[in-house]
């Protein structure tokens, strides 16, 4: 999926350049975060690695002393150390970021890089670790050198130069939100399901923060199928997720000059758009739909790549079950996809605000008798059957309101009169 080495890429145009920025002065700004005012102080003390070469070659990268830190003053004068986090985004220049990145892909045809982007930002989360950032996850730290070098990340430079002059633009927006809204806007934009998004995703602010190599998935492991449990169990996420997520690699493709898999060059990529070259997952690989799960299925298409953990969709037992489903039923797949990456985007992630920020009004889940619910706890399944088999034995559900019964109101009538003539005086 578009966690595997240079999948989902596409090249900018080797006349594209960028230039290095550096700076040592600190500047303070007030920024708003919530409905509440904070002190702020941007330092660029930390650097971000981009490429100001045509060729985007990770050896050529440079470094942007570009990330944002934050003190924390406490009252109390016998403490007066600081402490750095990076400030929430800005709704408004959220928004307004979104926009310029779906201009971005109009002309560029780079949504599988993009997508790929806020992948391997977020899946180097370990759920077994409580410490933020230690945990890894969706951070922002894929912009430095030390992490965009990892053998998983290459290329992605591809991607960080695509989008620098976006976080030039709106300084308000977190690298780690921006990878996230660029990923999820690039799924949207490709045909794919609305992605359920919060943003307020809070940067690491040194590489010294970044990730040890290793936790994002390889492309051709000894057993596929265990490989991916291990990853992705430890992301928290399962099979049906796994499942679901891999679906993504009905775009882009892959290059074997960065990860040593497909074709240099097929009917389907020798044109581009972008950069010609790479061997794709399905024939038209900027738009996205089920036809991976079919094209996997079929294996009838030599120019469509399947790589070992693509097979194992359809070959263990589990997986089979979703993958063949998937095959069959786009709207279940554009479901499970749809949540499983908003759970991706969120792994990791440390917010401010801490409810997170929602860009598009969402409605609320409608709650009905049907649900069972009793507060915030789901009644057991024993409990839910006693009440169903209660309301069906005198004739109605949780759902609707009881029909009428005359004989069930002349009992009722009978019972209030015998107790009236009961009283004294009567």
């Amino acid at each position: 999926m578009a966690l595997y080495p240079s999948n989902l890429t596409l090249s900018p145009p080797k006349s594209q350049s960028m230039a290095s920025l550096r700076g040592t002065a600190a500047t303070a700004r007030l920024i708003h975060s919530a409905s509440r005012a904070r002190l702020s102080l941007y330092s660029a003390s930390s650097s971000l690695c981009l490429s100001s070469s045509s060729s985007y070659s990770p050896s050529s990268l440079k470094c942007l002393h570009f990330s944002p830190l934050a003190p924390h003053i406490f009252k109390d004068q016998k403490r007066s150390s600081v402490s750095t986090a990076a400030a929430a985004s800005d709704p408004a220049q959220l928004k307004s970021a979104r926009e310029d990145i779906k201009e971005l892909l109009k002309s560029k045809s780079c949504h599988p890089i993009l997508v790929r982007l806020g992948w391997h930002d977020s899946g180097t989360y370990n759920k077994n670790i409580e410490e933020w950032p230690r945990r890894g996850g969706a951070n922002g730290s894929l912009r430095f050198d030390i992490e965009l070098k990892h053998a998983a990340n290459a290329g992605l430079v591809n991607a960080l130069n695509l989008i620098k002059p976006i976080k030039d633009k709106y300084s308000g927006v977190t690298f780690a939100d921006l990878f996230q809204l660029a990923s999820a806007t690039a799924i949207e934009e490709a045909g794919g399901p609305k992605i359920p998004m919060k943003y307020g995703r809070v940067d690491v602010s040194a590489p010294a923060e970044c990730p040890e190599e290793g936790r994002l998935p390889a492309a051709g492991p000894p057993k596929p199928a265990d490989h991916l449990r291990e990853v992705f169990y430890r992301m928290g996420l399962n099979d049906r997720e796994i499942v679901a997520l891999s679906g993504a690699h009905t775009l882009g493709r892959s290059r074997p000059e960065r990860s040593g898999w497909g074709k240099p060059e097929t009917k389907y990529t020798k044109n581009g758009p972008g950069a010609p070259g790479g061997q794709s997952w399905t024939a038209k690989w900027l738009k996205f739909d089920n036809s991976y799960f079919k094209d996997i299925k079929e294996r009838k298409d030599d120019d469509l790549l399947v790589l070992p953990t693509d097979a194992a969709l359809f070959e263990d037992p589990s997986f089979k079950v979703y993958a063949e489903k998937y095959a069959e039923d786009q709207e279940a797949f554009f479901k499970d996809y749809a949540e499983a990456h908003a759970k991706l985007s969120n792994l990791g992630a440390k917010f401010d605000p801490q409810e997170g920020i929602v860009l598009d009004d969402v409605a609320g889940e409608k709650v009905t008798a049907a649900n069972y619910s009793s507060g915030k706890r789901e009644l057991s399944e024993a409990m839910k059957q006693k009440i169903q088999a209660e309301y069906k034995a005198i004739r109605g559900s949780p759902d609707k309101p009881l029909q009428p019964s005359y004989f069930l109101n002349i009992m009722i009538a009978i019972a209030v009169l015998a107790f009236l003539t009961s009283l004294p005086g009567n």
